[in-house]
C-alpha cells in the first residue's frame, strides 16, 4: 500500500544510497563504524552515568554535560544503526513513515544540542569571568529554564519545518543520495515546487546555527580575554589548554553543519553532504566525550569511585555467597551425622 502525502505522492518507500564509490568495502566500513559507535555509545552513557551517581559532579557544568551527552546518545542511534545495516547487509530502503520519524529525531535532538552548546558556553562564561555570582545566577531553578528553553525552542521549529516537507509531493525517483534521511536530500527528491520550503529550512536552520554560533564565539572571546589577564603563566596554560580542546569540537561540529544547512539552494553539494553529516554523526561524538569530561580530574575521581564501589559490591556478594555455602555445606554435614547416630541407636 503506497502511502498518500500531498498532491500527487505514491512512494511507498525510500532508498538509501550510502557510499556507492565504496560500497564494495562494506564489512570493513561496518567494522570500523561498529567500533566507532558503540565507543561514541559507551564514552557518552559513561558521562551521563557518573554524573547522577557522583554527588560531586551534580554542578550546572555536569548538568549541562551529562543532557548534552543524552542527546549525543539519541542523534548516533538515530542514524548510524541504519548505516550499519547497509555496509553489513545491503539493505538500503526506509518505509516513508520511518525517513520523516528518523529525520525529525536526528534533527530535533542536532538543533536542542546546538542550542544546549551556547548554553554551556554561558555557564563557562559566568564560571570565569564572573565566578564570585557564578552560584547566584546558575542556580538550580536557571539551569532547568535554559534547559528547557533549548528543547521547548527546537522542538515547534523543526516539527514545522518536517510537517512542510512531508506535505511535498513525492513520485519519484525514491533514491536518497545519503546515508540518512537528510532534509536537504528529501527536499531534492520531492516533484513539487520546493522554493518556499528551501528558504524555510535555510532560514530555520540558519537561525539555530547562527545563533548558537554567535552566543558561543562571544562567551569564548570573553573567557579568553579573562585568561589573559591572569597572573600566573601556569593557569594561563591550563586554562588555553582546556578551551583549545573545547574550540576544535566546536570547530568540528559548526563546520561541519554550517557546511550543510546554512545555503540558500538546498539541492547543491549534496555529494559533498555526506562527508560532511559524516563528521557530525561520527567524529564528534567519538570525541566530545574525551575532550569536554574524560580528560577532567572529578571525572576520573568519579570513575575510580564508581570503580572501588562494584569492585566492593563484587567482593560482597563473594562473601555473602561463600558464607551461604558454608552454612547450607555444614547444614548437611551435621544432618547426614544425626541421621547416622539415630540409626546406630536404633
Amino acid at each position: 500500500m503506497s502511502m498518500e502525502m500531498g498532491n500527487g505522492t505514491a512512494v511507498q518507500e525510500f532508498t538509501l544510497e550510502g557510499f556507492p564509490a565504496i560500497q564494495q568495502l562494506g564489512k570493513v566500513l561496518f567494522l570500523v563504524h561498529l567500533l566507532a559507535y558503540l565507543a561514541s555509545i559507551a564514552g557518552n552513557a559513561v558521562i551521563v552515568t557518573i554524573t547522577c551517581a557522583d554527588s560531586r559532579l551534580h554542578t550546572p557544568m555536569y548538568l549541562f554535560l551529562s543532557i548534552f551527552s543524552f542527546l549525543e546518545c539519541g542523534d548516533i542511534c538515530a542514524v548510524i544503526p541504519k548505516l550499519l545495516l547497509i555496509f553489513h547487509s545491503g539493505k538500503q530502503t526506509i518505509s516513508f513513515p520511518a525517513c520523516f520519524i528518523q529525520a525529525f529525531v536526528f534533527l530535533f535532538l542536532g538543533a536542542t544540542r546546538f542550542l544546549l552548546i551556547a548554553v554551556m558556553s554561558l555557564d563557562r562564561y559566568v564560571a570565569i569571568c564572573k565566578p564570585l555570582h557564578y552560584l547566584t545566577i546558575m542556580n538550580l531553578k536557571t539551569c532547568f529554564l535554559l534547559v528547557t528553553a533549548c528543547f521547548t525552542l527546537a522542538f515547534p521549529l523543526i516539527t514545522g519545518l518536517l510537517v512542510k516537507v512531508s506535505q511535498l509531493s513525492f513520485c519519484g525517483p525514491d533514491v536518497i543520495p545519503h546515508f540518512f534521511c537528510d532534509i536537504s536530500s528529501l527536499i531534492h527528491l520531492s516533484c513539487s515546487d520546493t522554493r518556499f520550503v528551501e528558504m524555510l529550512a535555510f532560514v530555520l536552520t540558519s537561525f539555530i546555527l547562527l545563533t548558537s554560533l554567535i552566543i558561543t564565539t562571544i562567551a569564548y572571546s570573553n573567557i579568553i580575554v579573562t585568561v589573559l589577564r591572569l597572573p600566573s603563566a601556569k593557569e594561563k596554560q591550563r586554562a588555553f589548554s582546556t578551551c583549545s580542546s573545547h574550540l576544535i569540537a566546536l570547530s568540528l561540529m559548526y563546520g561541519s553543519c554550517l557546511f550543510i544547512y546554512v545555503k540558500p539552494k538546498q539541492t547543491n553539494r549534496l555529494e559533498s553532504n555526506r562527508e560532511a553529516a559524516l563528521v557530525n554523526s561520527v567524529v564528534t561524538p567519538l570525541l566530545n566525550p574525551v575532550i569536554y569530561t574524560l580528560q577532567n580530574k572529578q571525572v576520573h575521581q568519579a570513575l575510580r569511585k564508581m570503580m572501588v564501589q562494584k569492585e566492593n559490591i563484587k567482593i560482597k556478594k563473594s562473601y555473602d555467597l561463600g558464607v551461604e555455602v558454608f552454612r547450607k555445606t555444614f547444614v548437611f554435614i551435621l544432618a547426614n551425622v544425626t541421621v547416622q547416630r539415630v540409626n546406630q541407636c536404633l
